[in-house]
């Protein structure tokens, strides 16, 4: 264990007041809000707006001790670039920003005591600002490079890009990050960092060259490409099959379309950051819009307690604490478990359309063992994104619009009555009453019509394959 079990764990400290005060007031917000762990704002060509650089900075996170007898503390120990000439309010607000990044750090508590091993494990998490940008935090927290028995550093790069590929690629053992960050030499970090935070962010299927200099290795180049389907470079669905069944993921799934309570468990925080981001992207074109932890610290477990949708991760660890399990879906991904379900609502089987349910099992099915992850994500977004144009995708023709660059109006009774088959209709319903359809629906009125983004061309696509086939049956049918 890399924690001391029999050590009280100690109540929010008052460093850490305000965050939690500020994230009780976000749950309890009755307008609508998006907090979703989505991407960063994207252009039409799925790339992040203008003007982003690669990460905004980097922190070096270490525990440590006020006094000998005191538990053990997350610190900032390193920060770069280095901000410089902030006024007191900017300074205010990149403490607490700093303060709440230490928190996801090491979100287990600070009962830890130094330690001669420790396996070193990758992880990510999300912060959203009281402005409502959000930022992502891409950790390796590994044993620091030394003798004798220490405490694990953490290793942040954070970021408005939600590209986890890229940044894992920089954190691999042969890369000059991961080569600096064992030999702790913040002298060899600065020229790699500089180089990538200045290094033009690429458009989705374009690389871009990161060069460093390392002593006793000379110049390192590493190269970094962005994938051609970049909607989905932040997301991996094959940790899904490793933990759970085909019918598994999809009573999760209907469970994130009521916008219920969900909460996953596990012994690691790479599992819980890695899952939580699939099942937020399982949604897409819509977006999980209440609140969204992957790895929530210890000090915050209160959250768990809120009557309000979320989507959460907790450590197996910290997982003590006694609270209201009625209504809510509780997913334990740890290993050798004899049930996945440690509390459920106990209609999630029911909420899908029984023929598209069948579909997106025959779907996930398809899924081989030897599937690239690419492969993987491919086959599962098509499976979900075609679940969502059979259910929802005529939405367009109900927007009434006096011209098309004119904002709309969405007509729900007639969307709803244009629904034939009463299972489907039953379903849409009940979904266009979420937080995720209304924003989307929102956005759509507020827009020009157009044919463009993923999802239209998606419906389109469907729409002619779909007229096709039927003029493929129509032909069988009389002229044969």
């Amino acid at each position: 264990m890399s924690r001391q079990s029999g050590a009280r764990q100690p109540g929010p400290t008052k460093r850490l007041s305000s965050l939690f005060v500020s994230l009780q007031e976000k749950l309890s917000r009755d307008h609508r809000v998006s907090t979703h762990v989505g991407q960063p704002e994207t252009t039409e060509a799925g790339s992040p707006a203008p003007n982003h650089f690669f990460f905004e900075f980097l922190v070096v996170v270490s525990l440590q001790q006020k006094t000998k007898d005191s538990p053990y503390e997350p610190l900032v120990i390193y920060k770069f670039p280095k901000e410089i000439g902030l006024s007191p309010p900017q300074r205010e607000e990149e403490e607490k920003s700093l303060q709440a990044i230490t928190l996801f750090c090491f979100p287990e508590g600070v009962n830890w005591i130094p330690l001669t091993q420790y396996q070193s494990e990758t992880f990510s998490f999300v912060l959203t600002e009281t402005d409502g940008t959000r930022r992502n935090g891409f950790c390796r927290r590994l044993l620091p490079h030394g003798r004798g028995k220490r405490p694990p550093e953490a290793y942040c790069i954070v970021s408005q890009v939600a590209c986890f590929g890229l940044f894992s690629k920089c954190r691999k053992p042969s890369t000059p990050l991961a080569e600096c960050i064992h030999k702790k030499s913040m002298a060899m970090i600065y020229p790699f960092m500089q180089s990538l935070r200045e290094a033009p962010f690429p458009e989705p299927g374009e690389t871009v060259q990161i060069k460093s200099f390392i002593p006793e290795s000379g110049t390192e180049i590493i190269t970094l490409t962005r994938p051609l389907e970049s909607r989905l470079e932040h997301v991996d669905f094959q940790i899904l099959f490793c933990y759970l069944s085909n019918q598994e993921i999809l009573q999760v799934f209907a469970s994130t379309l009521m916008e219920r309570r969900i909460v996953f468990i596990a012994e690691e925080l790479g599992t819980l950051s890695q899952v939580l981001h699939a099942v937020a992207a399982l949604l897409s074109p819509f977006a999980w819009q209440h609140t969204f932890i992957s790895t929530v610290p210890t000090v915050l477990m209160e959250v768990l307690m809120a009557p309000t949708p979320y989507l959460l991760g907790v450590h197996k660890n910290t997982m003590d604490g006694v609270f209201d399990k009625d209504d809510m879906l509780m997913v334990d991904l740890s290993s050798k478990v004899k049930e996945r379900f440690l509390s459920c609502v106990g209609d999630e089987d029911s909420i899908l359309p029984e023929t598209l349910k069948n579909e997106l099992l025959e779907a996930l099915c398809a899924k081989k063992d030897h599937s690239t992850p690419e492969e993987i994500n491919t086959l599962v977004s098509e499976a979900f994104v075609s679940f969502f144009i059979k259910t929802v995708g005529h939405y367009s023709a109900h927007v009434k619009r006096s011209k098309s660059q004119q904002p709309g109006i969405f007509q729900r009774k007639t969307f709803c009555k244009s629904i034939e088959n009463k299972s489907h209709q039953q379903f849409v319903t009940n979904f266009i009453e979420t937080q995720m359809f209304d924003v989307f629906i929102q956005d759509v009125e507020r827009r020009p019509a157009s044919n463009d983004g993923f999802f239209s061309r998606k419906i389109a696509e469907y729409e002619e394959t779909k007229k096709e086939t039927d003029r493929m049956r129509w032909r069988r049918r009389f002229l044969v």
